[in-house]
């Protein structure tokens, strides 16, 4: 995904897109266990997609900090 958009998200959408990596993940990481994942580069894209959501929740937390101050 695209961090253009990602960052037209909210931040709920934000948090319940990177839950849903997350199990993704997992299911990917399972199935590379027993053999069955044949792509293997599908871990690296989620891992990245993970972190940029993160990025992003992080950008806008700093964000909203600055401004209350």
């Amino acid at each position: 995904m695209k961090t253009g958009d990602l960052r037209e998200l909210s931040i709920q959408e934000l948090v319940d897109r990177e839950g849903e990596l997350a199990r993704e993940l997992f299911n990917l990481r399972f199935q590379m266990a027993t053999g069955r994942l044949s792509n293997h580069t599908v871990i690296k894209k989620t891992k990245r997609d993970i972190a940029r959501i993160k990025t992003l929740l992080k950008e806008r937390d700093a964000g909203g900090s600055k401004a209350g101050a």
